[in-house]
């Protein structure tokens, strides 16, 4: 059957009212909004943090897939944006971002030609990938040699037991010699993921490896012309990873750029604990003024009480993230107001694919058809699951409908 994309309405939260107000119930609910205030605060906060640290940011845009915000992110100053497949960057490109760092290897020839045929669409825009062994390297020299274009790469390291990189400095030392003596390739730098180091303390581990790429650099830096990009940091370690990079010897023209994503939208679970972590160790970060914010909500309408100290709420796991922990309610509105809710008078306790269960406490006063807005944790998997996101203001009155890219 051929599909048709004849729908009344384009987005599951789909505004049916203008102007719309979500509290009105002008808007199909769940929906996934992001509160204007707290975006804004972010993005400016983290570009002030790069700023003052003297390094470059390139967040990671496969956080929200949403061009809207990549546009913010660059416009506020962002050095990059990252990503993490060929499909990504060409959203990247499409919307206007001038440099994409896809922090991935570049394998396949659908997706090596994908890239190709962008180079040639978007030759303004500045497009590196990472390498981490030599038959890619080989597949890409052949590829983009037979197109007469040229690929930056970087070389990525890793580490025993986790994702991509080289694992040890010799192999990245003899990856970096092969790859100077292949054509179409040019060598710009050094990319690691410090994120794949766990533990009860994976502090020392992480300084450790940023000491050893720092190290890595310079070994390299003879294979690369000008400019040495040397780049890690995800939301969680951005202020070791500079304190470790700035203190430490590297190339004599080295730019550091880090590459936080969760933060444009911070959470208030797993991000808020990284953060508040951050902001005790690092002075910068305290001393900047203000912090990261929650700006990502998920709103919902209790659609059953079928017991006392039950209810169902209208989400469930086709809407929003629940690796990181469940969805827990921050306010209770009815008929628009907004209603006192004592702490853990109703907490989340269950999910599945369209229900949320609800355990109540005796003063929760919860009744079908409220509205329940919940804060979430890591947003990368409330995003995905979302064409488009509600962008609104601090009364909840919608602003502009963000479509994402996923």
């Amino acid at each position: 059957m051929k599909y048709q994309n004849n729908f009344l309405v384009p987005h599951k939260p789909a505004p049916l009212f203008t102007p719309a107000n979500i509290l009105n119930e002008d808007v199909c609910l769940p929906a996934a909004v992001i509160k204007k205030s707290a975006l804004d605060n972010n993005i400016q906060w983290m570009q002030r943090y790069a700023d003052t640290r003297g390094v470059s940011l390139a967040p990671h845009g496969k956080t929200t897939m949403t061009p809207w915000i990549f546009l913010q992110q660059q416009q506020a100053g962002a050095w990059a944006i990252g990503v993490g497949s060929a499909w990504q960057a060409s959203v990247a490109m499409a919307s206007g971002i001038q440099r994409v760092l896809m922090v991935n290897q570049l394998v396949g020839k659908a997706n090596m030609q994908l890239i190709s045929e962008l180079k040639n669409q978007y030759p303004q825009v500045d497009y590196l990938c990472c390498v981490d062994s030599i038959d890619n390297a080989h597949a890409l020299s052949a590829f983009f040699a037979s197109k007469n274009q040229t690929l930056d790469i970087l070389l990525e390291l890793g580490v025993p037991g986790g994702r991509c990189g080289c694992r040890t400095a010799e192999q990245a030392r003899a990856l970096a010699e092969a790859i100077s003596h292949l054509p179409a390739l040019r060598l710009r730098g050094l990319e690691l993921y410090e994120g794949v180091l766990h533990g009860d303390n994976p502090q020392p581990k992480v300084e450790a490896l940023l000491r050893e790429a720092a190290a890595l650099a310079c070994q390299l830096e003879r294979y690369v012309e000008g400019e040495f990009i040397l780049t890690g940091a995800g939301s969680v370690w951005y202020d070791v990873v500079c304190n470790v990079w700035l203190e430490t010897e590297k190339p004599t023209n080295c730019r550091i750029v880090i590459r936080p994503g969760c933060y444009i939208t911070h959470d208030a679970g797993i991000y808020l604990e990284a953060q508040d972590a951050i902001v005790a160790r690092d002075r910068t970060a305290c001393d900047l003024g203000g912090d990261l914010v929650s700006a990502l909500e998920l709103v919902a309408m209790v659609q059953s009480v079928p017991e006392p100290s039950r209810a169902i709420v209208n989400f469930g796991k086709r809407d929003s993230a629940f690796d990181a922990g469940l969805p827990q309610p921050i306010a209770h509105y009815r008929a628009g107001k907004l209603r006192e809710m004592a702490a853990k008078s109703i907490e989340t306790t269950g999910i599945m694919d369209q229900h949320a269960m609800l355990k109540l406490t005796p003063e929760s006063d919860v009744k079908v058809g409220d509205i329940l807005v919940f804060s979430t944790s890591h947003p990368c998997l409330t995003f995905d699951k979302w064409k488009a996101l509600l962008l609104i203001d601090d009364s909840y009155n919608v602003l502009e409908t963000l479509e994402t890219a996923f």
